[in-house]
């Protein structure tokens, strides 16, 4: 079965909505207090960089940049599956071939 990253993917979800729109995470922490969210710097960098926020703190950051629709850059799975796939093949038919 594939590895997927999923919080990797979250973050840079989140990450490319951001820098898309010119948005620091400084900008981030007064944008979150205008829809009443309390978040510090410090916080949003940790949550940001490990990519493990609940969905709905990636729901108030999207509503507090306004951000209306999410250009997704994530693969689709079933390409994963068949990446993955096609690895496992190539690794099958190289052991064949050593022994």
């Amino acid at each position: 079965m594939a590895n997927i990253d999923w919080n990797e993917q979250a973050k840079r979800l989140l990450k490319s909505e951001l820098v898309r729109r010119g948005i620091t995470n400084d900008d981030l922490v007064n944008l979150l207090l205008a829809i009443d969210v309390e978040e510090t710097k410090a916080g949003i960098d940790s949550k940001i960089s490990r990519g493990t926020f609940s969905a709905a703190f990636m729901l108030q950051c999207l509503n507090a940049i306004g951000c209306r629709t999410i250009v997704s850059e994530i693969e689709p799975y079933e390409n994963i599956l068949e990446d993955s796939r096609s690895s496992n093949q190539i690794i099958k038919t190289k052991n064949k071939g050593t022994r």
